[in-house]
């Protein structure tokens, strides 16, 4: 298939990023096509903001995706990279303090999930065999009628219903020369609501992304309709591969597709980016979304704070599963997670399938 000419540049720039180290999925790339012919944009700030949305550049690497856009787009020289002074390649994670670290290989045995770091480490993730599948078997089971529905549009026949379908009564009407011996009445159909699935896949999460990621690929299996985002130092859409029915063929595709596992915690920024592209904030719009981490946010508490409202205000409910909650004793120590409470709807134990299976079943259930 060969690309319209005026499309190529927008296919050809996110391949530039990719061999400058940005981690850019093929997924964004479409993105980006799209936010490019929505947009229709007037000037190129319009194409860099499109840009900047969709493929989810980090803030603190702003400068350095500045200097390719412009390389790019414009035709502005580069400045040629610096080497090492002792010849060592070294893999650089970015800080949003602007100062760089190095990211060793996994040589020690240090305990994960216990300190969230904001850098970036990217990888491809081995999923685990799930311990008790029947859990994911009564999802299925009883997903239909348990998850909360909402009213469609559309209306059907019911003697109980609460409008008066006129024009059905004309029709009998004319069949009974102006006789009408019952008004026919309707009354709206209803759909499963859509889900919204915001799975936190940083270090600190380590030890809980698989049971939330099979979770997600159990309630895409069984719900009409679910959308499913993982969030670390970037924002990646997994529902495609999580369509694909045998589970470990579909966590492979979300291993492939996932570059920031295990990394750094940037919620806020990612979450920003998630309301940011149109086509993903309608995704939130009357939806149950439900964020599936433990909080540790290393960000901006600000850009947090701001997107947790947003979500709320779009969202039917708002609900955070945390691995920490099945602590009866736990209260929200961060400064972004408690000043994040009013905003939700709840905030619940989200360390097991079965705590998950459990409370996405209930919302529909009157409190």
């Amino acid at each position: 298939m060969t690309l319209p000419r005026a499309s190529r540049p927008f296919v050809e720039f996110p391949a530039i990023l990719r061999a400058h180290g940005f981690a850019v999925a093929p997924d964004q790339t479409i993105d980006f096509l799209q936010s490019i012919s929505l947009l229709g944009p007037r000037d190129i700030a319009d194409i860099r903001r499109a840009a900047l949305a969709t493929l989810a550049i980090p803030r603190e690497r702003h400068a350095e995706f500045d200097a390719l856009f412009q390389a790019f787009f414009l035709g502005q020289a580069l400045a040629a990279p610096i080497e090492d002074e002792d010849g060592e390649d070294g893999v650089e994670a970015f800080e949003p303090s602007s100062e760089t670290i190095e990211i060793d290989q996994d040589e020690g045995e240090e305990e994960p999930g216990e300190l969230a770091a904001s850098a970036e480490l990217l990888g491809r993730r081995q999923f685990a065999a799930i311990a008790d599948p029947d859990v994911l078997i009564d999802l299925a089971r009883r997903a239909e009628k348990e998850l909360p529905r909402r009213q469609s549009y559309r209306r059907f026949l019911d003697n109980g219903g609460t409008r008066i379908d006129l024009r059905r009564a004309l029709r009998q009407a004319l069949r009974r020369d102006g006789e009408v011996f019952d008004l026919p009445k309707t009354r709206r159909k209803t759909k499963q609501r859509r889900i919204l699935l915001l799975i936190d896949v940083s270090g600190s999460m380590k030890d809980h992304s698989d049971a939330a990621l099979r979770f997600a690929h159990a309630l895409v299996q069984s719900a009409d309709s679910v959308e499913v985002f993982s969030l670390g130092t970037r924002l990646t859409r997994i529902t495609a591969p999580l369509r694909i029915k045998d589970a470990d063929r579909a966590l492979d595709g979300v291993g492939a597709a996932v570059a920031d596992f295990d990394g750094g915690t940037r919620i806020g920024e990612a979450l920003a980016a998630f309301l940011a592209v149109p086509r993903f904030a309608a995704y939130a719009r009357g939806a149950a979304t439900l964020v599936l981490s433990d909080g540790l946010e290393r960000g901006s508490p600000e850009a947090l704070i701001s997107a947790v409202q947003r979500l709320s205000r779009v969202s039917w409910r708002l609900d955070w599963l945390s691995p920490l909650a099945a602590d009866p004793m736990y209260e929200p120590r961060t400064e972004a997670l408690s000043a994040c409470l009013p905003y939700l709807d709840a905030l619940v134990p989200g360390d097991r399938i079965d705590a998950m299976c459990t409370h996405v079943l209930s919302l529909a259930r009157p409190a």
